[in-house]
């Protein structure tokens, strides 16, 4: 990446931070400001750009499971959505060629049908990067976003099979393989280690699906996702995350540049694309409607519609193809790209607000619920639980099992990751499946008789957010949490939690008192 690509996206990255708004608004402001003062992109932008979004897919593959790609929520959801959406769009953009607005006019069914089609996919990037940044991947609407984007991507394979006239090679059939190829993947993974080598199996398990599947004439990066699915279940697989987050989020820096330069619009093209940008409400309550219909709770359906509702950089795809073929103009191609970042930077925005919002609304929200709970939204009340783990990683784990020990049954464990709940009860842990910036969830718990919260959660936000939830919930106990910096320290305290644990500093401490028993020293009394 040439330094001039650095040097604006760091100083729009840091400027719209400043500003409290997402980093990604500012790589999209910069690659159209190079583009504008005429620097031209090369080869190199385009693959940081790919690169960035093969990585993202397989790391998305790593959290996961086949199983849920079978709920009804989640491909009924999907093709609901997108069947109804393309022929609304379609029939809208009828009707304004009718009357000669800009731009619509001159196209046919094929070409209306298509730019809506185009319109209804929603953008894996900014809806995987806004997860990630709150937290909420594992959570049960991240992970239905997370279907649905799946869903979308696997429709988005069969367009380019029909579009292109590229069928699959027979050799795509061998694919069906690679399920008797889990043991040799587990066992590469176990070899790799926990250091540099680590992230470099990464790299190589994720660019290696992308090449088979483009050998035999299936989207490449339908491959790096499909790897990542058949590494899933591994115990490191959250540990291979991790090691690849820097990477992904680095190369995805060079997806944001080359959006902005796709093509330089003119006042004309900006107008039409915050046209366009009015229908992203219509999208949302698509969604809303639809996941409440298929009996999800109010909360989780208007979460994963708030996400899900933007354009996808898959519209450009599908764009430039119809501009090749000639159904459509190449001004589209621009609208399109202007359409698809004023999405993000709304999406961005809003969904920083989404549990703000719910809180202020949620009784609006939830008259849209049907009577019928599906299993996974059924509430369980903790039996006899005085002291509430919430977060069951690496720390909140060790937290658990420690206090267990000490005080058995009357400690029980939280966790937004159902997969994982569904490891530690067959391990006959005492825990439960529950977001911690539900609502719904504190109004339904009864915790009169818990005494203490810990909340073991990475994210600074989620701990402040569960702390307040707690509070309005009538919660007379007391609230730990963990931080990693002084800085979040001092702002888990300042936002009423009781006490906080920053494991960096206190392990250390603990290190050192632990190792002094070894020499038979004992810290002196204070």
């Amino acid at each position: 990446m040439d330094f001039i690509w650095i040097l604006f996206a760091f100083v729009c990255g840091l400027g719209v931070k400043v500003l409290s708004l997402p980093p990604l608004i500012g790589y999209l402001l910069a690659g159209f400001v190079l583009h504008f003062i005429g620097v031209e992109p090369d080869a190199g932008l385009d693959t940081l750009a790919d690169l960035g979004i093969t990585l993202m897919l397989f790391t998305i593959g790593l959290k996961l499971h086949v199983k849920d790609l079978a709920k009804k929520e989640v491909w009924a959801g999907t093709l609901s959505h997108m069947s109804v959406w393309t022929i609304l769009m379609a029939s809208l953009a009828l009707l304004l060629a009718t009357v000669a607005i800009p731009y619509f006019t001159g196209l046919d069914w094929k070409a209306a049908a298509l730019l809506g089609f185009a319109l209804s996919f929603s953008s894996t990037v900014c809806i995987v990067k806004l997860l990630e940044e709150s937290g909420e991947m594992k959570t049960r609407h991240g992970q239905l976003a997370i279907g649905v984007l799946v869903m979308q991507d696997i429709a988005a394979v069969v367009f380019l099979v029909f579009a292109t006239g590229e069928i699959p090679s027979i050799w795509a059939l061998g694919l069906f393989g690679l399920l008797f190829a889990r043991p040799f993947l587990d066992a590469l993974l176990n070899r790799a280690g926990h250091g540099e080598l680590l992230p470099l199996t990464g790299f190589f398990l994720a660019l290696g699906g992308y090449e088979l599947f483009y050998l035999v004439g299936v989207k490449g990066d339908l491959g790096a996702l499909i790897f990542g699915m058949l590494l899933s279940s591994h115990p490191k697989a959250s540990e291979l995350t991790k090691s690849l987050l820097s990477f992904k989020d680095i190369f995805l820096i060079g997806f944001f540049l080359s959006v902005g330069f796709t093509a330089l619009p003119n006042w004309s093209m900006l107008g039409m694309a915050a046209l366009l940008s009015l229908l992203i409400p219509l999208k949302f309550v698509m969604f809303f409607f639809l996941f409440t219909r298929l009996k999800l709770r109010g909360r989780t359906s208007y979460l994963s519609a708030l996400a899900l509702s933007n354009f996808s950089e898959f519209g450009l795809i599908v764009a430039a193809l119809s501009v090749d073929s000639g159904w459509l103009s190449k001004e589209w191609l621009v609208i399109l790209a202007l359409a698809v970042s004023i999405s993000f930077v709304l999406t961005s925005i809003i969904y920083r607000s989404a549990h703000a919002i719910y809180g202020r609304h949620k009784t609006h929200i939830r008259r849209h619920e049907t009577p019928d709970r599906l299993p996974e939204d059924v509430f369980v009340q903790p039996r006899n639980a005085e002291i509430l783990v919430i977060g069951l990683g690496r720390v909140g784990r060790g937290a658990f099992q420690s206090l267990h020990g000490m005080l058995g049954n009357r400690v029980w464990g939280m966790d937004a990751d159902a997969i994982r709940i569904e490891q530690k009860r067959a391990a006959g842990m005492n825990v439960f499946f529950g977001d911690g910036e539900d609502a719904d969830l504190w109004e339904s718990l009864d915790l009169s008789s818990v005494k203490l919260v810990l909340l073991a959660l990475p994210s600074i936000d989620d701990s402040v957010n569960i702390s307040r939830q707690l509070r309005t919930a009538k919660y007379q106990g007391k609230v730990a949490a963990i931080a990693r910096y002084e800085d979040e320290r001092e702002q888990l305290l300042d936002n009423g939690i009781d006490n906080v644990f920053n494991f960096f500093t206190e392990a250390g401490t603990g290190f050192a008192e632990e190792s002094l028993n070894l020499i038979g020293e004992k810290r002196p009394a204070s």
